[in-house]
């Protein structure tokens, strides 16, 4: 079996992406695929913790559209990465993976309390980790739960899936002069005001030196090509030194 370029990562999948052609719920047609392929990812022998999204039910302020106060909005959104994390689990564990869902709020019976030492171990039992309820705090993006989760469990790189293949100049979908780029560094984006993550979230990978691939969740076996060291899509990464 190909040796993987990765060890331990940390898959971030936007709810937009789960919910496939429709937008809103849940595409079991699409789950099932992200699962088998996060289920080839485990047997190549790589430790995956996933952080999902919840904007295929609610998207916090946005859909709050002002007659919310915004913690309560966001509040509302981590509820609904649980239900995310919980339908991933449920999928992966009827394909014969074991995985746990923990949660930044204490929600037993629901999920486990999230903790570093408990992922750690649940990650290097072989467990797929599905983290649920972003940082546990409001203002924060599910992005930015990523990053912290990644760095938390030092994982070697963040695989950003997305509905889009790549980091480009522009909004390829108004521009038609957009160009993608297959490698960018943080500073670049941060300066550039690049769409691939909020700020927060693009600032503490800068931080803390994480790798973050963003690449299309359309075609699932994408994470694999990823997995495999083929350019995919974008690598943010690092400035090099002067």
């Amino acid at each position: 079996m190909e040796e993987p370029k990765y060890k331990r990562v940390l898959l971030k999948v936007s709810g937009e992406a789960l919910a496939g052609e429709g937008g809103r719920g849940l595409d079991f047609a699409v789950l099932d695929q992200v699962c088998r392929v996060i289920k080839e990812a485990a047997d190549m022998g790589v430790q995956v913790g996933v952080v999902v999204g919840a904007g295929n039910f609610w998207r916090g302020v946005k859909d709050g559209g002002g007659k919310m106060e915004r913690t309560r909005a966001d509040q509302m959104g981590m509820l609904g990465t649980v239900m995310n994390a919980l339908a991933v689990s449920d999928v992966l564990e009827q394909q014969g993976v074991p995985a746990r869902v923990l949660t930044a709020i204490a929600m037993s019976p629901v999920a486990e309390h999230y903790s570093r030492a408990r992922a750690v171990e649940h990650l290097e039992a072989g467990r797929v980790v599905i983290f649920g309820c972003g940082t546990g705090n409001p203002y924060f993006s599910t992005d930015t739960a990523a990053v912290l989760r990644a760095v938390e469990i030092s994982a070697d790189v963040i695989l950003l899936a997305k509905n889009i293949d790549g980091v480009y100049s522009a909004d390829p979908r108004k521009d038609p002069n957009a160009v993608k780029f297959d490698e960018i560094t943080y500073s670049e984006v941060l300066s550039r005001r690049l769409a691939v993550m909020d700020t927060t979230a693009t600032s503490l990978a800068m931080d803390n030196r994480i790798p973050v691939q963003l690449f299309a969740l359309k075609d699932p076996r994408n994470i694999l090509r990823v997995l495999r060291g083929e350019k995919i899509g974008t690598i943010v990464k690092e400035d090099q030194p002067q």
